[in-house]
């Protein structure tokens, strides 16, 4: 027996050992160096060197989402985006997409309300593709109207299957749009049928012109380079571009709500579904962190309070959950969701939720608890720095909202420092009746098929 007390404490002496290893190699990667250069046309580019594997990653942000979008022309960015595969003058329609994958590369994009993002994943020998393609691109688009008219289709129905058709995504939709009464997070990304639906070629060509400038896009590559060697290629490939006017932002402010807004969706669907959003700050304000605490203790996974205590002990829930977003322009919602058992009602999904947050306004989180969850935050931020694409991403969304770069390398060091009284006190000052909105999904039994959509006999 105390042969084997002694060798259990020789592992947990070596386990522990492998962890502070872990960590100190994982937070050197994550504090990696950033290389920040301006150009003289105004683009912004981020080097980060890691040699790791001989492979890179190129991503070029541009500073327009949905947010940048008025009345009647919702969609402009996500069409635009769909709009960027299909060809200049130099490289033509598919070309973009083929070039990439003969070079053994993957590529992609993909728009918020804040962003429009592309990416491609290269080996490190073949970086300077990705200098040539995006550079072209951002200033030699061709907007084909056939094109357009074809591509605006297939945006119209991915809205279809993506939110019209799925209740649950509907009632998001909705809820957003009830939260948000005069600044664009309103409107959905992909935008309302209606607008898409009246959209045009010159329209979408009049907004790449505004927005895809280099004095509104931000360069992200992180990979196996030498910044000595690869800065010179990118001002040769991108400082020849004219920068635009000055981008002028008037977005409305969202006025201060002033009690509880509720919405109801009536769909067809087999569940219920309680969605519930609370205006909460983002980066620009101190509280920030111990938010971002208090929403990993009450819905980071299946450990968190919220699926212990409606899943598990209560079992009133198939699943439970939400989300805190800090790296957003603007202040954005703090939401939490429920889906209710069969045969439960959706208020009494409602009670538990609004119960979990009510105690953690009246009782605070034990030390336990709170490392518990800094150790979770911790690894999770220290694997996702450990992919290139992944520290990209953290690093090109935080310069674009305005956060800066230097957001994401000290994101720990302010995690670390919050305390049980500063999640309770954001309870108490953001998860509060005035703040909220509500919207439940009230399933509806499925229709007949009408006797034009019956197959023939």
């Amino acid at each position: 027996m105390i042969r084997e007390a002694k060798i259990n404490r020789l592992i947990l002496l070596l386990s522990l050992l492998v962890f502070y290893l872990f960590v100190g190699t994982a937070d050197a990667a994550a504090k990696s160096k950033v290389n920040r250069v301006v150009l003289k046309n105004g683009l912004t580019a981020l080097f980060v060197e890691e040699s790791k594997a001989p492979v890179v990653t190129f991503q070029i942000w541009y500073k327009v989402g949905s947010r940048n979008e008025i009345t009647s022309k919702t969609g402009l960015s996500h069409l635009l985006e769909h709009m960027m595969f299909k060809g200049t003058a130099i490289h033509g329609k598919g070309e973009f997409s083929r070039t990439v994958a003969k070079n053994g590369g993957t590529e992609n994009a993909f728009t918020g309300n804040d962003y429009t993002a592309y990416f491609e994943n290269f080996s490190a020998d073949r970086i300077d593709l990705s200098l040539e393609l995006e550079s072209d691109r951002m200033q030699n688009l061709l907007i084909d109207p056939s094109e357009f008219s074809l591509e605006r289709e297939v945006v119209k129905e991915e809205r279809r299957s993506r939110t019209d058709d799925d209740p649950y995504s509907f009632l998001v939709e909705t809820l957003h749009a009830t939260a948000f009464m005069v600044h664009p997070y309103h409107n959905p990304i992909i935008g309302w049928m209606d607008d898409l639906n009246n959209l045009t070629r010159d329209e979408a060509y009049q907004h790449y012109k505004k927005y895809y400038q280099p004095n509104n896009a931000t360069i992200v590559i992180v990979g196996d380079f030498q910044f000595e060697t690869l800065l010179p290629k990118v001002v040769a490939a991108f400082e020849k571009i004219p920068n635009g006017a000055p981008m002028a932002d008037r977005v409305p402010k969202e006025p201060p709500q002033a009690g509880e807004r509720r919405t109801i969706v009536k769909k067809e669907a087999q569940l219920p579904f309680i969605f519930i959003g609370f205006h909460t700050p983002n980066f620009s304000h101190p509280d920030t962190y111990a938010l971002a605490v208090l929403a990993s203790i009450l819905s980071s996974g299946k450990s968190s309070r919220l699926y212990q205590e409606l899943v598990y002990k209560q079992q009133i829930a198939l699943d439970a959950g939400g989300s805190y977003e800090d790296l957003t322009t603007d202040s954005d919602l703090f939401y939490f969701y429920g889906t209710p058992r069969p045969g439960i009602e959706t208020h009494v999904v409602e009670t538990a939720l609004n119960a979990e947050i009510a105690r953690l306004q009246t009782e605070k989180v034990t030390e336990r608890e709170l490392t518990k969850i800094k150790n979770k935050m911790e690894a999770s931020y220290f694997f996702g720095a450990d992919s290139n694409f992944a520290r990209a991403m953290q690093i090109g969304k935080a310069e674009t909202v305005g956060a800066g770069y230097d957001y994401v390398d000290s994101y720990l060091k302010k995690i670390r420092a919050v305390t049980a009284d500063d999640i309770q006190r954001a309870a108490q000052t953001y998860l509060i009746a005035d703040q909220k909105s509500v919207g439940i999904l009230v399933p509806q039994p499925a229709q007949p098929p009408s006797p034009s959509q019956e197959k023939e006999p």
